[in-house]
């Protein structure tokens, strides 16, 4: 299953982030398209990263692909570039 995550990632949206994710938590495989991110706040990226961590813990794969430069700057500044998978994003600098 594919899901492409909002532009908007930021506190106020953390509501709709998480109705949009919660249906897919049993998904088998699941990657979510993060190109069209464009605003994160942290709050955004905790609920991402626990969706993930819980997928995992039921032995589901999830993958982030296309990440926006924005994604993956904020996943590093708060350390969940790995946990995320966006640490080794081509094209970004490191």
């Amino acid at each position: 299953m594919a899901l492409s995550l909002q532009p908007d990632l930021g506190i106020e949206q953390v509501a709709d982030l998480q109705s949009a994710l919660q249906p897919h938590l049993d998904d088998e495989v699941l990657e979510l398209s993060g190109a069209d991110v464009r605003r994160v706040h942290t709050a955004g990226l905790q609920l991402l990263h626990a969706f993930i961590r819980d997928r995992n813990a039921r032995g589901f794969k999830t993958t982030i692909t296309l990440p926006s430069p924005t994604l993956v700057d904020a996943a590093r500044q708060l350390a969940l570039a790995v946990s995320l998978g966006v640490e080794n994003s081509p094209g970004d600098a490191a």
